[in-house]
C-alpha cells in the first residue's frame, strides 16, 4: 500500500503544482493543458469517468500526471497509468515522471513515488536459469540462427542465450528492456517463463525473483505505469497482479479496445498440441491419445475454408475439438504426478506442461460453447502453412464495464479519440452509456458509477499555417493488385521535390517494399524500409539525416515521433480500411447493419479515420514544424466518406493541385 493520505490543507493547489511542473520541463502555460488538468482533477475527486481529446503538442501526459500524483498523495491510494506502447511507458518512467516528481516534491507533504509494472514474461527467471525448467535442445540452439533485433544481422540462438546468461550475472532488474543488445523472442524464452508457468510462492528462488520484486515495489508507490493488455487480463481474471486502486488513466486510449480485444482472443493451433506432447514425453508420459487428437484437429482444420464460421462449427471440426478437450483434460490430470521428483527441473516442467494443457482445455471449451458475442474464425497461412481456429469477442464493452469501470474512475486520453467531435462512439466501446454523459464541471452522485464527461482541448498548433494536406485526386483508385505505376511515379516525384525527409506510410508490407524498390531505382537518396533493420535503427537514421526517407506500415502510422526538418513530408498510399474479409470487422458491420445504420461507415470508415488521423499526425510535432501530408488515394477527395476522413485529420491547408504540392516541397527543401 502507498503511504497514509495527506490532508488537503497540506497539499498545494492544482494550479500551483501545474506551474511547478511546467517550469521544471522548461515549458510555458498552455490553455488546453490547463483545461485538461482541471477536468482530470475534477474527475478523480468526483469519481466520474472522463474522455479527453488532447491534440499533439498539448502536453497531455503532464496534464494527467500532476492530478494523478496529487490524488495519490491526498487519498493514500495509487493511480494506475496504462499505455498501449512500450515507447510511451519508457517516456513516462524515464523522462516525464522523474522531472515532475522532483518539481512537485517541495509542494507536497512527501515525495511521490512511481514504478513500471509488466507481465512476468518480461523478466528473467532465476529458477529457469538454474535448471528449474526444461529448455530447448542445446543442439538446435547452437546450430540455428535468428535475426538480432539490434542489428538485423543473423546470430546463432546459442550465442544469444550465452549473452543472456552473462547479462543475468550483472543485471539488477532482470527486465528485458534493460538489455543493451536485444535478443530474439526465441532466445528470450530460454530464460523466462509466462505467468501461468510460474511456480509462485513454491519456487525455491522466489526470494530473489525479479518479477516478484517488481510487484512488491508496485504495491508501495503512488503511480503505477502498465499496459492495456496486462491491466485488462488482470481485471477480467482476478490475478491480483496490479495493486488495488480507485483511478486508472488510459493514455493512447484510441487503441484501448483493440488491445483488450487482442488480450481476450483465444487461438487453437495444432502446433500447440505437438509442443505439449513433446513436453509430456519429457516427463515420461506417452501422450499417444493427445497426439492423435492433435493430428485429427490438423486434418479437420484443413477442410474448413478461411474466414468466419457462421453458426455451428463443421461437424468434423467440432468432433476434433471435443476429442482434444477430453484428451487434454485426461493428460492434465495424469501430469499432476508425472516425472521423477529426484530430477532437477521436474516441478517446473510439470507446471509448464499443465499450464499448456489448461490453455488447450480453455480454448476448446470456449470454441464448443462460445458466448453470444463471440466470433469464431479459421485461418490458413500460405506462408507458414499454419492453420488455426480462433474465437474473439465482438465487443468488450460489457466486460470492461463490469470488470473495470464499475470499480474505479477511468480517464481515457488520446490525441485522436473523438473523431468528428463525437465522444459517444469511444464511450460506447468501453461500456459507457450515451445517456450517462454529464458536463465536464458537473459532479455526479456517488452512486452513479457510469457517469462520464467528454472534453476536447484542441491543439496549440496553427495547422493551416504550418502544413499542407495534398490529395492526389488525379491518380487512379487503388486496386487489389498493388500500387499502380502512376502512384509510384508520383510518389517518386514528391520525394525528389522534398529531397528526402519523407515518412511514407503504406497499408501493406508488400506495398512499402515495392515503393521503396521503385524510388531507389530512380533517386539517389537514402531510404530505410521497415523489416530491413531494427525499428530503433531505422527511426534513428531518419531523425538524424535530413535526406533519409522511411517506408513502412502500421508501426510507423502510430509510433514515430520525429520533429523538425527530418520529417517534412508524410505520404499515405491508400485509405487504410480494414480487410473486408476480416471476421471481426465483418461481424461488427453486420450487427450495425441489422440495427438500421451503415456498418461500413460505423466500423470500416471509423477504423480508417483513426489511422488517417494518427498517420497525418506524424507531421506536425512542434510549433516550429512545417511540411506536407500527401494522400495518394483520390477517394479522400471523391468518395462520399472522404469528408468524414478529412474531418478526423489535422486541419492542414488543403490542395488537390500536384504542381502546387511539388513546388511547395521544393521551396521547403531549399529553405
Amino acid at each position: 500500500m502507498t503511504a497514509a493520505p495527506a490532508s488537503e490543507a497540506s497539499v498545494a493547489s492544482l494550479s500551483t503544482l501545474m506551474e511547478a511542473a511546467v517550469g521544471a520541463i522548461g515549458g510555458s502555460p498552455r490553455e488546453g493543458q490547463s483545461a485538461m488538468a482541471e477536468a482530470v482533477d475534477t474527475a478523480m475527486r468526483g469519481q466520474r469517468h472522463l474522455l479527453v481529446q488532447a491534440g499533439t503538442g498539448t502536453g497531455k501526459s503532464l496534464a494527467y500526471l500532476v492530478p494523478a500524483l496529487r490524488h495519490a498523495v491526498t487519498s493514500g491510494r495509487p493511480v494506475v497509468v496504462s499505455t498501449a506502447t512500450i515507447a510511451l511507458q519508457t517516456q513516462l518512467i524515464r523522462k516525464d515522471l522523474p522531472r515532475i516528481v522532483d518539481a512537485l516534491a517541495p509542494h507536497l507533504p512527501r515525495t511521490p513515488t512511481f514504478a513500471l509494472l509488466k507481465g512476468r514474461g518480461n523478466y528473467l527467471c532465476r529458477h529457469k536459469m538454474d535448471g528449474g525448467y526444461p529448455v530447448e535442445d542445446p543442439g538446435s540452439l547452437f546450430s540455428e540462427a535468428a535475426v538480432d533485433p539490434a542489428s538485423g544481422a543473423s546470430e546463432r540462438l546459442g550465442d544469444q542465450v550465452r549473452r543472456l546468461r552473462a547479462w543475468a550475472e550483472e543485471t539488477e532488474t532482470g527486465d528485458r528492456d534493460s538489455l543493451e543488445d536485444p535478443v530474439s523472442d526465441r532466445a528470450w524464452r530460454q530464460v523466462s517463463v509466462l505467468g501461468n508457468q510460474c511456480l509462485g510462492q513454491t519456487c525455491p528462488m522466489v526470494g530473489s525473483c525479479f518479477a516478484e520484486r517488481s510487484r512488491e515495489i508496485a504495491k508501495e508507490v503512488d503511480v503505477i505505469v502498465t499496459n492495456h493488455a496486462l491491466l485488462a487480463i488482470d481485471a477480467f481474471d482476478g490475478h491480483g497482479i496490479i495493486p488495488e486502486h480507485d483511478v486508472v488513466v488510459f493514455d493512447e486510449a484510441h487503441d484501448l479496445t483493440s488491445r483488450v480485444t487482442g488480450a481476450v482472443t483465444e487461438v487453437l493451433v495444432p502446433g500447440m498440441v505437438r509442443g505439449t506432447v513433446r513436453d509430456l514425453r519429457g516427463l515420461g508420459m506417452a501422450a499417444t491419445a493427445l497426439d492423435d487428437a492433435g493430428d485429427e484437429l490438423r486434418e479437420a482444420l484443413a477442410l474448413v475454408p478461411d474466414g468466419r464460421v457462421i453458426g455451428d462449427l463443421p461437424e468434423r471440426l467440432a468432433d476434433a475439438i471435443e476429442q482434444l478437450r477430453v484428451q487434454a483434460r485426461t493428460a492434465h490430470t495424469d501430469a499432476k504426478d508425472a516425472g521423477d521428483e529426484g530430477v532437477v527441473g521436474t516441478a517446473g516442467a510439470r507446471k509448464a506442461v499443465r499450464s499448456s494443457l489448461q490453455e488447450i482445455i480453455d480454448v476448446c471449451e470456449r470454441l464448443l460453447d462460445p458466448a453470444e458475442d463471440d466470433v469464431v474464425s479459421v485461418s490458413h497461412s500460405p506462408v507458414t502453412g499454419r492453420s488455426s481456429v480462433q474465437v474473439a469477442p465482438l465487443s468488450v464493452a460489457l466486460a470492461m464495464r463490469g470488470a473495470i469501470l464499475e470499480h474505479r474512475t477511468a480517464v481515457l486520453a488520446s490525441a485522436t479519440l473523438a473523431l468528428g467531435g463525437r465522444f459517444e462512439p469511444p464511450a460506447g466501446e468501453v461500456g459507457l452509456a450515451r445517456a450517462a454523459r454529464t458536463g465536464v464541471d458537473e459532479v455526479p452522485s456517488r452512486e452513479d458509477h457510469g457517469a462520464w464527461a467528454g472534453l476536447d482541448v484542441g491543439s496549440p498548433f496553427a495547422y493551416r499555417r504550418q502544413g499542407i494536406l495534398y490529395t492526389a485526386a488525379h491518380l487512379p483508385r487503388p486496386g487489389r493488385e498493388g500500387p499502380s505505376i502512376e502512384m509510384l511515379d508520383h510518389l517518386t516525384e514528391l520525394v525528389e521535390a522534398s529531397h528526402g525527409g519523407a515518412l511514407c506510410l503504406f497499408s501493406s508490407r508488400r506495398g512499402a517494399e515495392l515503393a521503396a524498390e521503385h524510388v531507389r531505382a530512380r533517386l539517389d537518396l537514402p531510404i530505410g524500409v521497415q523489416g530491413e533493420d531494427s525499428m530503433g535503427n531505422l527511426v534513428r537514421d531518419f531523425r538524424e539525416d535530413p535526406d533519409t526517407s522511411l517506408f513502412g506500415t502500421l508501426t510507423l502510422w502510430q509510433g514515430v515521433d520525429v520533429a523538425g526538418q527530418a520529417c517534412r513530408l508524410v505520404t499515405i498510399d491508400r485509405i487504410p480500411f480494414p480487410r473486408p474479409d476480416d471476421p471481426l470487422t465483418a461481424a461488427r458491420q453486420e450487427r450495425v447493419d441489422q440495427r438500421g445504420s451503415s456498418g461500413f461507415m460505423a466500423v470500416s470508415v471509423q477504423h480508417a479515420a483513426l489511422l488517417m488521423a494518427q498517420g497525418a499526425g506524424r507531421l506536425i510535432r512542434t510549433q516550429e514544424d512545417r511540411g506536407m501530408v500527401a494522400v495518394l488515394d483520390p477517394r479522400l477527395a471523391t468518395a462520399r466518406y472522404g469528408q468524414v476522413l478529412r474531418a478526423a485529420m489535422p486541419p492542414l491547408w488543403p490542395t488537390q493541385d500536384p504542381r502546387v504540392a511539388v513546388d511547395a516541397l521544393r521551396r521547403l527543401s531549399a529553405s
